[in-house]
């Protein structure tokens, strides 16, 4: 007994748990579709209600030559006065009268030169350009020769000074080197002096005075005696100092 009656409790609250089911089933359905409509009719209600305002047009008006009018009238204005300029009397041109001059005054010997002796006449200052740039000389043992130049026989070094070691340096134990090239000219005898390369410009001075002492035995190319650089390199070491 007690299990049927267990069994028809059951039946019983499955039966009331259908039953309100579909009943809250029902009430969720009928508030969902209120809820949907109120906001579908709240959105278009607005619409209706709010208004958009149309875009602002630029209104041009043309005006035709009607609109414009008559021209204005030029009679009651002044008419504009010309600026007055006082022009100067023109001055007569006096026309020079000639003097007669006594034939003691004239020379006999007074001549004109014609056309064709000016002509044959130099200027003063062409006489002076041309005496000036008859003068200058230009000579080529004056021009330094190329850094390059093409020779059979090298020079070379026939009397050697060597550079003095500055007694600065050698108290301050310095040390360096200086690379110079030196212009030879035809006759073996040094020109110009250029130094490439210093590790100190207190080693410059020395180099350049010992290398103007120097003298070559002249490069030699087919057709004599040239002009060349040499490159001659020093070095200034302690172990060496005097």
């Amino acid at each position: 007994m007690a299990e049927l009656a267990k069994y028809i409790k059951l039946d019983f609250e499955d039966h009331v748990l259908k039953l309100n089911y579909h009943k809250f089933l029902m009430r969720a359905l009928v508030i969902a579709a209120a809820v949907h409509l109120g906001i579908v009719g709240s959105y278009w209600a607005s619409l209706r209600l709010v208004k958009e305002e149309p875009p602002p047009t630029n209104v041009v008006r043309i005006k035709t030559i009607r609109d414009l009018g008559p021209p204005p009238s030029i009679t009651g204005q002044e008419a504009a006065v010309a600026p007055s300029v006082s022009v100067a009397p023109a001055v007569k041109p006096s026309v020079g009268i000639p003097v007669p001059v006594p034939d003691a005054e004239v020379s006999a010997e007074q001549t004109f030169a014609s056309q064709q002796e000016m002509s044959a006449e130099v200027s003063p200052i062409a006489e002076i350009a041309q005496g000036a740039i008859g003068d200058i000389q230009i000579e080529e043992d004056d021009v330094p020769p190329p850094d390059f130049v093409p020779f059979e026989k090298e020079p070379v070094v026939i009397h050697r000074v060597e550079p003095v070691y500055p007694e600065f340096a050698k108290k301050a134990g310095l040390e360096g080197s200086v690379y110079v090239n030196i212009w030879v000219d035809k006759e073996g005898k040094v020109r110009d002096v250029k130094v490439l390369k210093s590790d100190s410009d207190i080693f410059v001075q020395p180099v350049i005075d010992a290398c103007k002492q120097w003298l070559f035995s002249p490069a030699m190319m087919k057709n004599g005696p040239v002009a060349v650089w040499v490159a001659v390199p020093f070095r200034f070491s302690m172990q060496n100092a005097q």
